[in-house]
């Protein structure tokens, strides 16, 4: 699958998913794109999956318009050392096959 990360969050994310095609909005030169503009340009560019640090996008955004999956992860901060314990939940998700429309918050258990 093709994911992205969304500036918020660490490059090194990119690591924890050896089995998909990662980039990050730096990667395409996307920095500074609003919401609905990143989500058309994801459509646009094929990509599967965004995953955020932004609590707001799954409030602001009309998923019916973008269809497309919204990792929206949860921590106390955004360092690697913290969001890296997320990432075998998402895997898990990636490897369903199948991911859900719009957000989908993932959080410490």
């Amino acid at each position: 699958m093709r994911l992205l990360l969304d500036e918020n969050l660490p490059k090194r994310l990119k690591l924890d998913f050896p089995e998909h095609e990662v980039f990050t909005v730096r990667d395409k030169e996307w920095n500074g794109v609003k919401n609905g503009e990143l989500l058309k340009l994801m459509l646009e560019n094929d990509f599967d999956a965004l995953l955020t640090f932004d609590k707001n996008l799954q409030h602001q955004q009309n998923f019916s318009k973008y269809t497309i999956t919204v990792f929206v992860l949860t921590a106390q901060i955004n360092t690697y050392m913290e969001l890296t314990k997320l990432s075998s939940q998402i895997n898990d998700h990636l490897k369903s096959g199948k991911l859900a429309i719009g957000p989908i918050v993932i959080h410490a258990d």
